[in-house]
């Protein structure tokens, strides 16, 4: 029996257990090929080295991006309300905001950080203009227009729409940004002041992208090696003045569990030049 127990505890550590550089490596075959396509597999799927890569990887026949018609309304309501961390980005916003401010929020949904902050902070002589994937602005502007989004909310199909903006907001984004960070906030004409971040997905092994469950979706997760990602915004020339850990939005990879969970943090940058 002892014998028995010991070859099934090699056999799991085997099969789900992936070193760091090991990430790339397909999931693997016996139990964490079973737990990726079972009945309830888990959040989190699978380890890669790049958004292609993990796209390439997702289960046939299941949306892998935020840009479809059938992914881009989901959790509207709940990512309405003000959750706990939330609440560094509305104490920065309410010290950084004055008359006549910009926020250009990046990955901001139907507007969902105007409506969850309205009640905290005084908004109504801030102009705040969101933009996202193409689905997310059609479905945005639908609900706009049935009264469900309030008029102040200006949605904007480029970033370089957002010219001039105070405040970039990018809260829950950045996991999904398929491009260097560096590059997004390059296409704006003029660098914001003040950058906020919210939910970033670290680490401190390598980089890497794994497949997250959302509705009928497995989109490419990214999950940053910290260090790396805190000297990109060096280069861009922001010095960071406060960060914050959110310990409820740790995700382990339930097929790579090996990789250890991640850390989600917040930023509040200056830019300094």
């Amino acid at each position: 029996m002892e014998i028995f127990i010991m070859h099934i505890r090699g056999f799991i550590k085997a099969s789900l257990f992936v070193l760091d550089d090991n990430i790339g490596v397909p999931i693997a075959t016996g139990w964490g090929r079973l737990m990726a396509t079972g009945i309830r597999p888990p959040a989190f799927i699978g380890a890669y080295p790049d958004f292609e890569t993990a796209k390439a990887h997702a289960p046939s026949g299941n949306p892998n991006t935020y840009d479809n018609d059938d992914v881009a309304p989901l959790n509207f309501a709940l990512m309405s309300k003000v959750h706990i961390w939330d609440y560094p980005v509305v104490f920065w916003l309410g010290r950084v905001l004055g008359p006549n401010s910009h926020v250009l929020d990046i990955g901001g949904h139907f507007g969902t950080k105007y409506i969850a902050f309205r009640d905290l902070l005084s908004l109504s002589d801030v102009t705040w203009n969101v933009h996202d994937l193409p689905a997310i602005i059609r479905a945005a502007r639908a609900a706009q227009q049935q009264g469900d989004v309030p008029a102040e909310v200006k949605f904007i199909d480029e970033v370089a729409a957002g010219a001039g903006a105070d405040v970039l907001l990018a809260s829950g984004l950045l996991q999904y940004l398929d491009q260097p960070f560096a590059k997004l906030v390059s296409s704006l004409p003029m660098q914001p002041k003040t950058i906020l971040l919210n939910k970033v997905a670290t680490r401190e092994g390598p980089t890497v992208v794994t497949l997250e469950r959302i509705g009928p979706a497995r989109l490419p997760y990214q999950i940053r090696n910290r260090a790396e990602f805190e000297g990109e915004l060096a280069t861009m020339g922001y010095a960071i003045r406060d960060c914050w850990e959110i310990p409820s939005l740790a995700r382990i990879i339930g097929t790579h569990p090996g990789l250890g969970p991640s850390k989600s943090l917040g930023y509040y940058l200056e830019y300094v030049g």
